[in-house]
């Protein structure tokens, strides 16, 4: 299709929707979840998201888009992984205080003198002087138990994504039968399926009857759920779980919960220290 750039939103009208596409997904998403959400929050008919930009693959809203993002990072506004999750720095941006027009002067100025600005949305960290006696992994667990449940929900939802989730969802409905979300799990870009996911922040252990009313809320709805949990998970549970006959549920207690942060650097800062040791004996025997 014939590019026609009038027609297409400009970067600069698509940073704050950026912000608040990200908002609604609960504080992280994939560029693909962004792109829907902005292109519905900006009611883009098809016959703008089919502009493509050039001879590329990409629409034009995608390329535009991707800028947006750009300038949002460098002002400190967004984050990324090596996975393609973006996600706010902050969750107490308000997009009234927000200046498109200053955001894109302070990057390009900043540009101009290579210097990024730091300031901005600086949170003041009060020091855990408690966490310092602890080791990593307890630090970590110490820190989930202290969050609220939407923020650990929110957290589980990132996890998901991190993982290769697609579509993550975070519901949190009362009465629905302990379901937090829904994402759907992709296998070698192939098969996929749902997974109804339950969350539970607490230092306790979870039952063989919370697993059951877990799989009866499930019932009909999908054959796949995971249950994440800051504590532990009892024998007859773990058995529960993997009851022949019955859809099956894949477990995450703290212990793996916690690894599974590490090995995603989600809240996690891995330092390689360098060790030089002099050999005494070389010099010995010039």
């Amino acid at each position: 299709m014939t590019r026609s750039p009038s027609s297409v939103p400009t970067f600069d009208s698509m940073l704050l929707p950026t912000i608040q596409a990200l908002q609604i997904l609960g504080g992280s998403g994939t560029t693909e979840e962004i792109y829907d959400k902005v292109a519905k929050l900006l009611n883009l008919p098809d016959k703008i998201l089919e502009i493509s930009h050039g001879n590329t693959s990409q629409s034009e809203v995608e390329y535009r888009l991707g800028w947006s993002r750009t300038y949002l990072k460098k002002y400190g506004l967004l984050q990324n992984s090596s996975r393609g999750v973006w996600s706010l720095a902050s969750t107490s941006i308000n997009l009234d205080e927000l200046d498109t027009k200053e955001i894109v002067k302070a990057v390009r100025d900043a540009e101009k003198h290579k210097v990024i600005p730091s300031d901005f949305l600086e949170e003041t960290v009060e020091p855990i002087e408690s966490l310092e006696e602890l080791t990593w992994h307890q630090q970590i667990h110490k820190m989930l138990l202290a969050l609220e449940p939407s923020a650990f929900e929110r957290l589980a939802q990132r996890l998901l994504r991190e993982s290769g989730f697609i579509q993550v969802q975070v519901t949190g409905k009362s009465g629905d039968g302990g379901i937090d979300g829904v994402g759907i799990a992709r296998i070698n870009g192939f098969l996929s399926f749902h997974v109804l996911f339950q969350c539970k922040r607490y230092q306790g252990s979870v039952t063989p009857g919370q697993i059951r009313d877990f799989r009866g809320a499930m019932q009909g709805r999908t054959d796949k759920g995971l249950f994440i949990t800051t504590g532990t998970f009892t024998r007859d549970a773990i058995k529960e779980a993997t009851r022949d006959g019955a859809p099956p549920i894949d477990l995450i207690d703290g212990e793996q919960l916690v690894q599974r942060l590490k090995d995603l650097g989600l809240g996690v800062k891995i330092t390689m220290i360098e060790s030089v040791e002099v050999d005494t004996d070389w010099f010995t025997k010039i």
